[in-house]
C-alpha cells in the first residue's frame, strides 16, 4: 500500500529528476531503500511516469503537433518528406528502436539485478564522469534541423537504452551522446525529451497491462503522486532548457558523483541493503 506521505515524496522525486541528467529511477530506488519502503509496484510506477510524460506532451505540444501532422501527411505527399518535422518523425521512430528491443530482451534483468544499489552507485559516478568529459570537449555547434540524421538518431537511441540501468539517466545518456556528436546543449536536451515520449508511454502502457499479477495501486495516493509529478515535471523541463542554454552540466556531474559515492558507502557500511 502507498501512503500519502510516500506518494508526495515519490511524486516530487519523479517530477524533479525525470528530465534532469541525474536518474529518476536511481533516486526512487535509493530514497525508498533509506525510508525502508517496499517497492511501490509496477502500476504505481507506470502511472506517475505517465504524469511526467504528460508534462512533456503539453510543453512541446506545438512541435509535437507539427511533427505528427507533417509526418502523417508525408506518407502520401512526397513533397513533404524532406521537411524537418516529417524527418523528425522518422528520427524519433528509429531512435526508439534500441530501447524497445533491449528493454524486451533484458526485461527480467531490469527488474532484478539492474536494481542493485552497488551497480546504481557505480553508474551514477561513471556516467557522471562521461557527461563531464563530453560537456568539456563538445564544440556544441550542431542543430537538429540541419544535422540530425538516421545515424545520429540511432546513436541517440542506443544512449537512451543505457538508461534501462538505473543510475545512467535517460536524459543524461542521450544528452551525453548529443554532446559527443557536437550538438548544442539545448538541442541535445530537446531531442532527448522528444525521444523519451514513445518509450515511456509504451513502457507505462505495458506495465499497466501487466499489473494483474502485482495488484492494483492505491488510487488516491497514486493520483496525488501523478499530479505532483506532472506539475513539478513541467516546471523542471522549462527550467532545465533555460538553464543549460547558458550553463554547463558541472553541477549535475558533481551531484551524481557525490550521490554515487554516498550510495556505495551506505551499502558497504550496512546502512541499507544492496
Amino acid at each position: 500500500m502507498i501512503g500519502w506521505f510516500e506518494a508526495v515524496v515519490l511524486g516530487l522525486l519523479q517530477g524533479l529528476t525525470e528530465f534532469l541528467p541525474i536518474s529518476s529511477s536511481a533516486h526512487i530506488r535509493v530514497v525508498s531503500a533509506f525510508f525502508g519502503w517496499d517497492d511501490p509496484g509496477a502500476a504505481f510506477t507506470a502511472v506517475i511516469q505517465l504524469g511526467t510524460e504528460a508534462a512533456v506532451l503539453i510543453y512541446f505540444r506545438k512541435e509535437l503537433w507539427e511533427i505528427i501532422s507533417t509526418w502523417t501527411r508525408s506518407l502520401w505527399t512526397p513533397s513533404l518528406r524532406g521537411a524537418f518535422p516529417a524527418r523528425m518523425g522518422w528520427y524519433v521512430i528509429v531512435g526508439t528502436l534500441p530501447i524497445a528491443i533491449l528493454g524486451l530482451t533484458f526485461k527480467d534483468q531490469i527488474e532484478t539485478v539492474f536494481r542493485d544499489l552497488r551497480l546504481i552507485g557505480t553508474t551514477l559516478i561513471v556516467f557522471g564522469v562521461i557527461l563531464w568529459i563530453a560537456d568539456r570537449t563538445a564544440r556544441t555547434k550542431l542543430t537538429l534541423d540541419k544535422h540530425l540524421s538516421f545515424t545520429h538518431a540511432l546513436l541517440f537511441g542506443l544512449a537512451q537504452s543505457l538508461a534501462l540501468i538505473p543510475g545512467v539517466s535517460r536524459s543524461g545518456g542521450t544528452i551525453t551522446a548529443g554532446l559527443l556528436l557536437d550538438y548544442r546543449r539545448e538541442e541535445a536536451a530537446k531531442y532527448s525529451f522528444l525521444l523519451a515520449i514513445p518509450a515511456v508511454l509504451a513502457s507505462g502502457a505495458l506495465e499497466l497491462f501487466e499489473i494483474g499479477g502485482h495488484g492494483t495501486p492505491d488510487w488516491g495516493p497514486t493520483i496525488l503522486a501523478t499530479v505532483i509529478s506532472f506539475v513539478v515535471g513541467y516546471a523542471a523541463v522549462a527550467w532545465f532548457l533555460k538553464y543549460i542554454s547558458t550553463h554547463r552540466f558541472t553541477g549535475f556531474v558533481i551531484y551524481r558523483i557525490l550521490l554515487g559515492v554516498f550510495v556505495i558507502a551506505a551499502v558497504s557500511l550496512g546502512w541499507i541493503p544492496a
